[in-house]
Order: structure tokens, then C-alpha cells, then sequence
């Protein structure tokens, strides 16, 4: 089960005009904040269907038929986020809020960013916008931040929210400021669209949030802690700035992420099932019509995780391909790894994404012939937010609360033990029919040797698996 929320309302007699407030109020239980309270404005948008839509998309897709804890949905991280969010700006009003000028309007107004960041998040976490519409729409570029701003506008004329256009304007502009980071637009108090979605140096409460909630689901520890960052934050010439003390801590939160990507988000069987569930929604977008719900939030709200049941569960020989698919992922029948390769550090500035037509080249006459429908190829990038650069250089800090003075801090005065380089790409290879694996694996070998004169092994060869089958095969008595 994921996680629980037990949902109280206050009910407050002899109210003043502060506490009649909390009779509109809620206040909620998180497996990972602890107490969470929704204001009267973002309960209005929390109980409405297209929020609700957040509980039935799972946060990390697929990712729960390898790690069976992480079955946490977009719904519980938009709370999450909108506490986060809460907790920062209420800090910096603590302790500079005469300085800043931060007001109830903005601190309404990032608490709404917060909560409303994902509410046009597609299904199966980011497997619909970054591999399933590209490949039906023609490369067409679509975000899931752009159909939030749509989205926020529709529940607002759809359930009739009371809330003034220039606090509307800023809350679609905090979700995608990480997009505008370079935009002259945001005049004054340019702090306040560092908080949720930090274009400046990747440092937000949407990370703190999801890297702890993620790595609880999956099981795993986590040595990064936000509320140290969160603690020790200040605005200095209109940018969030960090204690230099905390450098150390500030990578975690970079190298937590990165480990996240690595072991659980690009996981070899993960990225298994999202490639043959993609194949799946490909075959019966002509039937269900699935890519043509991000036109308009009217129809997008409607559009969630349970794709995979009404595959699944339909008797329309029109999707019987899509359906073999389901049944085969249920079935653990996935596509086969094949093996991968890390892309050399001195490659990885030309690199071009490896396809399957660049392994069919590589294919030796003496296996079977084959084909480009035979063989998937994904390419995955982790980095630390920014791509092969340190984000950590593009961070303000400070000495000591006295100060008001903001500097850089280059890495090699802090530790010689932290990376020199940012970036992974790692190329994996799968077979989509188990007969073909010896066939793949041995023209993705000669793919290596031919573009980067190398063969590794990183994985058990195909041969060195059937040799580990017979000789379990037989430890058992299996014939």
C-alpha cells in the first residue's frame, strides 16, 4: 500500500478572523513531513477531480515491479512540495522578512507553486512526455510544466476560485522558472522563483522532496538533509545563498539524486518494462487515441496511469499487439539486456545517441539477420543537474550569518576526493525476442570495437549465462 493520509478537519467555535480560517483548513498526515496543513486557497484546488487525477499517477511509473515499495503517487510529492515550499519561505520571513519585504502575497503564492508544480504531470512518470510523444507526434516538443499553467486556468474557471490574476501570474511563473532562469521578467524579489523550481543552480524543494520520498519508497538510505539546507539559506542581493559550512551537504543533495537515476529510475529492468510499454501505447494510440488527450486539460485530466488496465482488460482485436505486451510484462517475459558500456570521458563532448540501425551495421553474417524491430537501444544521461559542468559552481554562499558578502567556492579547496567529472552516458543494449540475444549482444561488441576501438564486459556474455543455467540446472536435478 502506499502511504496513508488521515485527513482531520478544524472545526474552531468562536472564531477570529485568523482561526475562522482553520475551519476551512486541513490538516494531513505525511509518511514523510509528518503534520501537513492545507490553507482555505490551495484546499480549493486540492478537492477538486483534477488534482484528485495526481493519486492514480504513480510518481516513479514502472518502477514498483522492481522495487514493490515505490507505488507513491504525484499527489503525495505535490503536498510534499507545497509543505517544503511552505516551510522555506516562512523561514526566510523569519529571519529577513523585514529586509525581503516578504509578504502574505508571497508567501501564498509560493505555497500554490508548490502544490500546483505537477498537476499536469502525464502517467508513467516521465515515460509519456520524453519517449511516448515523441515517437507519435513526430518529435513534437510537450511539457508537463507547460500543461500545468493550462491546468491551473482550467480548475480556476471550472470550480469558479476566487484568486487575483497577479497571483495566478506568479504561480505559473515560479513552476517554470527553472525553464526562464535567464529571463529578465522576474523585476523584483527574483529569491522567491529559486524556491520550487531553481533554474539558477538546481537547488529546490522539489528535489528535497522527491529524493527522500523516492529512496524511503524504494528501501534505500539517503545521507542528504534538506533541513540543514533549508536552515541555513539566506538572500543575499536577491538570491538564495548557502552557508559555506555546508558545501558537503549541498553535494549530497546532487550526488543522492544522481544515485537515484542510476540505480532505481534508469535500473536495467526498469527501463525494460518503460520500452515495452511504450512499444504497448504505440500499437493502440490509433484505437484509444491516447496522444490526443494533451490538446486541451478538459480531456488531459482525464488521461492517468490506468492506460495499462484498460489495454489489459479490453476483448478489441485492434489491440491485441498492446495487449500481448501487458501480458508478457506481467508475465516477466521482458525484453532481454543485452549489455552496456559507458560512454569514455574524452567521447562524451561528440557523442550522438547510438540507435539500433548503428548496431544492425555491426552485425555479423554468421547470426541471424537482424532487424531494427528486433533490437531497442536507450541512451542514458546522469548527471548532477548540469550536464557535464559542477553545479555547485554556479551556488552563492556566505561565511557566517554576519556576513553580506556572496562568493563561489571551487571544489578543490573543499575535498580532493569529490568528482572531476559530472557526467555518465551509458548506452544499453536490449533484444526484444529471447532467440536474438546472442545475435545483439555480438553486434553491439563490434559496435564498441568499430566507433570507440573497445568490446567491455560489463555483463555476463549470453554464452557465460547459458553456462551459469546448465550448472544450476543441474545443481538442482533439472533435466
Amino acid at each position: 500500500m502506499g502511504a496513508k493520509y488521515c485527513v482531520e478537519e478544524f472545526v474552531c467555535n468562536n472564531a477570529s478572523p485568523s482561526t475562522d480560517d482553520r475551519r476551512f483548513s486541513k490538516h494531513i498526515h505525511d509518511n514523510v513531513h509528518g503534520n501537513i496543513y492545507l490553507d482555505p486557497i490551495s484546499l480549493k484546488f486540492v478537492d477538486t477531480e483534477q488534482f484528485q487525477r495526481l493519486r492514480d499517477l504513480k510518481q516513479l511509473g514502472f518502477t514498483y515491479m522492481v522495487y514493490p515499495g515505490a507505488v507513491h503517487s504525484r499527489f503525495e510529492h505535490s503536498l510534499g512540495v507545497y509543505w517544503l515550499a511552505s516551510e522555506a519561505i516562512n523561514r526566510l520571513k523569519t529571519y529577513q522578512g523585514l529586509e525581503l519585504d516578504i509578504d502574505r502575497f508571497d508567501i501564498q503564492t509560493v505555497k500554490l507553486a508548490g502544490l500546483l508544480h505537477d498537476v499536469g504531470h502525464g502517467p508513467f512518470s516521465h515515460l509519456f512526455e520524453r519517449e511516448f510523444l515523441p515517437r507519435v507526434s513526430n518529435g513534437m516538443k510537450w511539457s508537463h510544466e507547460e500543461m500545468s499553467l493550462k491546468m491551473i486556468d482550467f480548475v480556476v474557471d471550472e470550480h469558479n476560485i476566487d484568486i487575483d490574476s497577479e497571483s495566478l501570474k506568479k504561480v505559473k511563473e515560479m513552476i517554470i522558472a527553472s525553464e526562464n532562469a535567464t529571463s529578465n521578467s522576474f523585476k523584483e524579489k527574483r529569491f522567491l522563483y529559486d524556491i520550487v523550481a531553481n533554474g539558477r543552480n538546481g537547488i529546490d524543494v522539489d528535489k528535497f522532496d522527491y529524493i527522500v520520498r523516492d529512496s524511503r519508497a524504494c528501501g534505500l538510505g539517503c545521507n542528504f538533509q534538506f533541513q540543514r539546507v533549508l536552515e541555513t539559506m539566506r538572500v543575499i542581493e536577491d538570491e538564495i545563498c548557502y552557508r559555506a559550512k555546508e558545501y558537503l551537504t549541498i553535494h549530497k543533495l546532487f550526488a543522492a539524486r544522481a544515485d537515484l537515476h542510476r540505480t532505481v529510475y534508469t535500473h536495467a529492468k526498469v527501463k525494460a518494462i518503460d520500452l515495452m510499454f511504450v512499444d504497448a501505447m504505440i500499437k493502440a494510440n490509433d484505437v484509444l487515441h491516447i496522444s490526443s488527450y494533451i490538446d486541451e486539460p478538459a480531456q488531459y485530466w482525464k488521461l492517468d496511469d490506468t492506460i495499462i488496465k484498460a489495454i489489459e482488460t479490453s476483448s478489441s482485436q485492434d489491440l491485441k499487439e498492446s495487449r500481448d505486451l501487458v501480458l508478457r510484462i506481467r508475465r516477466r517475459d521482458l525484453y532481454q539486456f543485452c549489455n552496456e558500456f559507458a560512454v569514455p570521458k574524452d567521447k562524451l563532448q561528440c557523442f550522438k545517441n547510438v540507435t539500433p540501425e548503428d548496431i544492425i551495421c555491426a552485425q555479423n553474417s554468421s547470426h541471424p539477420t537482424l532487424d531494427k524491430e528486433d533490437i531497442a537501444v536507450i541512451n542514458v544521461k546522469i548527471d548532477l543537474t548540469r550536464g557535464r559542468t559542477n553545479p555547485l559552481e554556479s551556488i552563492s554562499f556566505f561565511k557566517d550569518y554576519e556576513s553580506s558578502e556572496k562568493f563561489p567556492i571551487k571544489h578543490d579547496l573543499v575535498s580532493h576526493l569529490l568528482p572531476t567529472s559530472y557526467q555518465d552516458v551509458i548506452v544499453r543494449v536490449y533484444s526484444k525476442k529471447p532467440h536474438l540475444v546472442e545475435a545483439v549482444s555480438s553486434a553491439f561488441e563490434n559496435f564498441q570495437v568499430k566507433e570507440y576501438g573497445m568490446k567491455t564486459q560489463v555483463h555476463a556474455t549470453p554464452e557465460k549465462k547459458k553456462r551459469k543455467q546448465l550448472r544450476y540446472n543441474s545443481a538442482v536435478g533439472v533435466v
